[in-house]
């Protein structure tokens, strides 16, 4: 058995939310559990009666009670959850009208700007107001080209509070990747910030805006939020208006929060679009409601008294699963720039100066500062910091030990992963168990995930498909424009029919943890033995003078295929023929033969998507000369052209 890195206190799993719900349903319904193990059997078992309670102990709020929690709960796609109920998203995240505070937005170059529930409340009951006047309504399509700050936030709330659906992107995407996401869904509102600022430079968003409403002709009325300027000149935008004289003036306004089915449609998310033009993934308000208390109350054990913050964009699903954090009554912390603007500790600064108890960030970002030799247990107070979450990409052994070494010893570190296809999690964190390394602590309450040999079998302790068995509430409620449900079908279903295939290749371990190997589309398949890119990086880039590293698959001789490792080295590095010899040695002492790069090759940059993920497929298309649809989707697209034509990849 493993040594776990960390084990909760027997007081914190006392006083855990997860403690009380095991409690409650001992007292409600004479259940009683002993393991978290026996409590998520219960809750796959008995899909109908766990979603039940969540919806009792979340406390969710509706108009219009259940006539059932599940029907068709063997279909998938087809199951429906809480039929008949009538509630409304944001009324759910509103419900909190005192003077906590609700939201700190951050700016890398400004001061925290705070709002109070109180006041969060007054000025999405302004927004909406101003949105029906301008006849906005249920159904409509609300965008957000815009940054992660509070009035971002409250564009949301006040469009779903109507019943519109809510669709946002980061305002460092391409103008094309922009198009090719709205361009699609015709929204007729769209929310813009004059600027944003990164690494310590402001940018423009205006100029873009100018472009996108050329190819927009769905776009009634845009509205500029002050960010970089507090007033812009706006007069070259065709039916431009302030944020400030677009909000009605009105004060004491009460909501009117249309009261609509669970399954009705919430936010519209887009699918990363490398390889074509991005799918748009609808999903329903109750299901991303219910999923999320579960993950923050749970899994996360957010509480009143949190401060929550996560390193996200408004074009990546945690800004979703962030803002959610709301309903729990929390305190939102907000960030838009580089988190290593200044310094590499800059958002370590963040949690001490903002008393953050949930840290989320990327494994990218921990490699990061591991790699910059930054200690910032040693430097900041991260007493208040009980859990710090990591996703985008696999957590690896080396990040694992880095944290509980170098950032805080008494902290649950849950790496967890799910994506954009779900707006949550199959696999992540849990308060009252042990963290081991590389592991995702469990599998999601009420998520019936398995690891699925070639064969279609269940396995254990042994590596497949991340595949789930059993329908649950937030799956996606259709595709945008798929109107017999083919795109959608094909995405999740195509593989294994009834089951979803998410297209992880993961492992369920002893501990009844998940490790994750990377996309199993880009698992690597040399003499027919399936290896996770994971396994690779996270040798590779523990060596001294590698910054950053890609692997894939190139087909080879005898329909075959050889790994390729590119590598991007630190200033002064050379790829000399010993260097090239410890790579390789690091990767087969720890893994097997097959896992040995066949080529090794220095590149100067590797392409990232917007959200962070490396992008494995592009670089197997350049390197096969196949086309790049969608370059527009990723942050740094002019790194491709280092995987173009090598000369080195034809012998």
């Amino acid at each position: 058995m493993k040594t776990p890195l960390w084990q909760p206190s027997a007081e914190r799993i006392k006083n855990s939310n997860l403690s009380a719900l095991m409690a409650q349903l001992k007292e409600k319904k004479g259940l009683e559990f002993a393991t978290y193990d026996e409590l998520h059997k219960w809750s796959v078992d008995e899909r109908a009666d766990f979603w039940e309670s969540v919806w009792e102990y979340g406390g969710i709020i509706s108009s219009k009670g259940y006539d059932e929690v599940m029907v068709d709960g063997d279909k998938m796609p087809g199951a429906k959850w809480f039929t008949g109920a009538r509630l409304n998203f944001a009324e759910n995240l509103l419900r909190f009208r005192d003077e906590k505070e609700a939201m700190v937005f951050k700016g890398e170059n400004q001061e925290a700007i705070r709002i109070t529930y109180a006041d969060l409340y007054n000025q999405v009951a302004k927004l909406a107001k101003s949105l029906r006047e301008a006849g906005i309504k249920s159904g409509d399509r609300v965008a957000g080209f815009v940054p992660n700050m509070i009035e971002t936030v409250v564009a949301m709330l006040a469009a779903t509070s109507i019943g519109a659906i809510w669709s946002s992107c980061s305002p460092d995407f391409g103008i094309k990747g922009v198009l090719d996401r709205f361009g699609q869904i015709e929204p007729r509102i769209l929310f813009t910030a004059n600027g944003y600022s990164y690494n310590g430079k402001e940018f423009s968003s205006l100029e873009k805006i100018g472009e996108i409403l050329g190819s927009l002709p769905s776009i009634e009325k845009v509205i500029v939020i002050p960010y970089t300027e507090e007033r812009a000149d706006i007069s070259a935008i065709n039916n431009a208006i302030h944020f400030q004289d677009f909000l009605s003036q009105e004060d004491g306004l009460e909501i009117e929060f249309e009261q609509l089915p669970f399954d009705h449609p919430l936010y519209i998310m887009y699918s990363s679009g490398t390889t074509g033009t991005p799918k748009c993934i609808v999903h329903g308000a109750g299901g991303t409601l219910i999923q999320h208390l579960k993950e923050h109350i749970f899994h996360v054990d957010l509480k009143r008294e949190d401060r929550i913050y996560y390193f996200t964009t408004c074009g990546w699903m945690m800004w979703n699963w962030l803002v959610s954090a709301l309903a729990v009554g929390a305190t939102t912390i907000l960030f838009d720039g580089s988190p290593f603007y200044p310094d590499g500790g800059a958002t370590f600064k963040l949690a001490q100066d903002e008393k953050i108890t949930v840290f989320g960030t990327s494994a990218k970002f921990f490699a990061a500062v591991q790699q910059a030799g930054i200690t910032p247990g040693k430097t900041y107070d991260l007493s208040s910091i009980k859990a710090i979450c990591s996703t985008g990409s696999p957590l690896s052994a080396e990040s694992f030990e880095y944290v509980y070494r170098e950032v805080k010893e008494d902290v649950n570190l849950a790496s967890i992963s799910g994506g954009t296809d779900i707006i949550s999690c199959f696999a992540l964190g849990n308060p009252i168990l042990p963290v081991y390394i590389e592991e995702l602590q469990c599998c999601g309450l009420g998520m019936k995930v398995e690891a699925f040999d070639d064969f279609g079998k269940p396995v254990f302790e042994e590596k497949g498909e991340l595949v789930c068995t059993a329908a649950f509430p937030s799956m996606p409620i259709y595709f945008w424009n798929d109107p017999d449900n083919q795109k959608y079908h094909d995405a999740y279903f195509d593989t294994y029919n009834n089951i979803w295939c998410h297209g992880d290749y993961i492992m369920i371990t002893e501990t009844g943890g998940v490790i994750i190997y990377g996309r199993s589309d880009a698992t690597l398949n040399p003499g027919g033995v399936r290896i996770g890119t994971a396994e690779i990086y996270r040798l590779v880039e523990t060596i001294s003078g590698v910054k950053d590293s890609v692997v894939i698959g190139q087909d080879w001789e005898d329909s075959d295929v050889r790994v390729v490792l590119f590598v991007v080295l630190e200033d002064g590095v050379e790829l000399t023929p010993e260097f090239e010899k410890l790579i390789k040695t690091t990767i087969r002492k720890d893994t097997t033969p097959r896992h040995v790069p066949a080529k090794i090759i220095p590149v100067t940059d590797i392409p990232y998507t917007i959200s962070g993920k490396k992008v494995e497929l592009a670089v197997k298309r350049m390197v096969h000369n196949l086309p790049i649809t969608n370059r527009d989707a990723l942050a740094n697209p002019e790194a491709l052209e280092n995987f173009k034509d090598l000369e080195v990849l034809k012998s």
